[in-house]
């Protein structure tokens, strides 16, 4: 439930903020004609998004039990592939990202042109939903309770909307930078976690032979049943008994992007005391 809720939150807050910041561009400038538009393609990309995940649910259930292993595989090292661009990207234009916005959607009101902005706010939530997709139907795959783990992502995207919604009113403030290095961090974990669990379904499938010897017994701190044990197996997707390439991709991948994300930037260096925040979009 937690890896989910993380996953909701930070998937949604990242859409929220880019619509926020051009719904609050366009009602500063009496645009409200525009922001209709804007609302209308965010509705669209939302539908288009769950459409898509249903489908990827349907088809997965509908497969033989090798060839579900095979997708859930895919789907987990999709899962992973988009959360490392995400994590990587949104630390390098995290600080800038509201001046950026705010600077191409003024550009497209200088040539008369509302439609590009509506195409923003639509690929912005396409982008962000299709990662959360694919990320929570890799991590639901994974989870030992997917309903627990639903619930986690609903909550997520609810507070999410919240914050976005609070910040594009002006009354929420948020350090991004330090907001997304936290969250980035927990998610470097989780998808870690996936790439675990997608080294053993690519076992199940006959995909991946080498490497199967049991590397450690975590029998004690695992134990199937237990609360302990769905939370580790369910959010960090360790085994009982995790086999050597298991563990191998775990680390290979965990502590180099842990230590690109969790690494202070150089602004933060040269200047300790300054803070990123997204200020008044909407009043």
């Amino acid at each position: 439930m937690l890896s989910t809720f993380v996953i909701g939150l930070r998937e949604g807050l990242e859409a929220a903020l880019i619509v926020g910041i051009i719904a609050g561009f366009l009602a500063n400038r009496g645009r409200r004609d525009a922001l209709r538009q804007v609302w209308l393609g965010v509705g669209a990309a939302v539908v288009i998004c769950l459409v898509v995940g249903v489908v990827l649910e349907i088809v997965t259930a509908e497969l033989p039990q090798a060839a579900q292993e095979g997708l859930e595989t895919v789907i987990g090292l999709l899962a992973v592939a988009m959360v490392t661009y995400m994590i990587v990207w949104m630390r390098k234009h995290a600080r800038g990202m509201k001046a950026e916005l705010e600077s191409a959607a003024a550009s497209a009101l200088v040539r008369g042109s509302t439609g590009a902005l509506v195409v923003m706010a639509f690929l912005a939530v396409l982008r962000e939903g299709f990662e959360t997709v694919v990320f929570l139907l890799a991590a639901f795959q994974a989870s030992t309770s997917p309903l627990l783990a639903g619930f986690g992502a609903l909550i997520g995207v609810l507070v999410a909307v919240a914050l976005g919604y609070g910040i594009y009113r002006g009354g929420v403030k948020l350090n991004m930078a330090r907001f997304f290095k936290v969250t980035g961090a927990v998610l470097v974990v989780v998808a870690a976690g996936l790439l675990m669990t997608a080294a053993h379904t690519a076992h199940e499938a006959g995909w991946l032979t080498i490497g199967q010897e049991r590397a450690l017994d975590l029998s004690w701190l695992v134990r199937p049943g237990t609360p302990i044990s769905s939370l580790i197996t369910g959010m960090l997707g360790i085994q009982p008994f995790p086999t050597v390439v298991e563990v191998v991709v775990w680390v290979v991948y965990a502590i180099p992007l842990l230590a690109y994300v969790l690494w202070p930037t150089g602004g933060s260096a040269r200047r300790p005391a300054a803070r990123t925040t997204v200020a008044t979009a909407g009043h």
